[in-house]
């Protein structure tokens, strides 16, 4: 199966998002006298790591036909805005105006980005 770069890039800033997600997930619920062990075998961390390998995984993938110049805003500035949406539901993170703004620009970077020469 051929899976277009784009559709690659934009799976990785997913699993980023993810992985970003489960890794505040595990800190959230420790304990503050949680041991080493505690801290980097629990389920949300190990979890946010392989997210992040899978991340890894997709984005390698997606740098066999993409420039790199164009791929890697994309996968950062998408897995900001993914991020950023989904902290607010699952954490009750603010979401001010000027986030929304922020978003905007994120996102029309990414159109000027992924818009042929």
């Amino acid at each position: 199966m051929n899976v277009p770069p784009l559709v690659l890039v934009l799976a990785a800033g997913m699993n980023s998002c993810i992985g970003n997600l489960l890794l505040k997930w595990s800190r959230a619920s420790l304990p503050a006298n949680a041991g080493l062990a505690d801290n980097f075998l629990s389920i949300g961390f190990m979890g946010g790591m392989a997210f992040y390998g899978f991340n890894v995984v997709l984005f390698a993938k997606a740098l066999d036909s993409m420039e790199i110049s164009v791929a890697y805003p994309i996968l950062a500035g998408s897995g900001f805005v993914m991020l950023m949406i989904a902290s607010h539901y699952l954490f009750g993170e603010p979401f001010q105006p000027h986030k929304w703004i922020g978003v905007a620009l994120v996102l029309a970077g990414i159109v000027f980005l992924t818009r042929g020469g």
